[in-house]
């Protein structure tokens, strides 16, 4: 049985990767997973390194690495404006494996409660996510 579809549009700072109705759209808060049906109530949120999962259908499932950003729910429409939103195919794993390394080095070089640790911990998080989503194995 189909459901009712609703707007999403998913930015980056390089431009727009996905802008099309949906039945369901699937993603992380900085509270926990969050599903977005058509009609949901409105809604602000701050949104963590996860995979991004756009139903167009029960089947038909679109898929991205997802950095950190906001979404927007109201109207009938959900923005999600994100650093990233990387198609999992596109995902090197020796690269990001490499990536997690340095994130890891820099959070053990950083010192306790400053910027650079804040940011380090923040890319390791980042890359640990977007290694799962390019193994196939990360969720919402």
């Amino acid at each position: 049985m189909a459901r009712a579809t609703f707007q999403v549009e998913v930015l980056t700072p390089e431009g727009e990767v996905f802008n099309e109705e949906v039945e369901m759209l699937s993603t992380r808060t900085t509270t926990g997973s969050i599903g977005i049906l058509a009609n949901h109530t409105p809604l602000l949120g701050l949104l963590e390194p996860a995979e991004l999962r756009l139903y167009r259908g029960e089947t038909e499932i679109v898929r991205f690495a997802q950095g950190e950003g906001y979404i927007q729910v109201g109207g009938n429409r959900a923005l999600v404006l994100v650093q990233d939103a990387i198609d999992p195919g596109a995902l090197d794993v020796a690269d990001l494996r490499e990536k997690l390394t340095g994130a890891e080095s820099a959070v053990a070089a950083a010192a306790p409660h400053t910027e650079a640790q804040r940011r380090a911990l923040a890319d390791k998080r980042r890359w640990e996510t977007f290694l799962l989503v390019a193994e196939g194995s990360a969720g919402p």
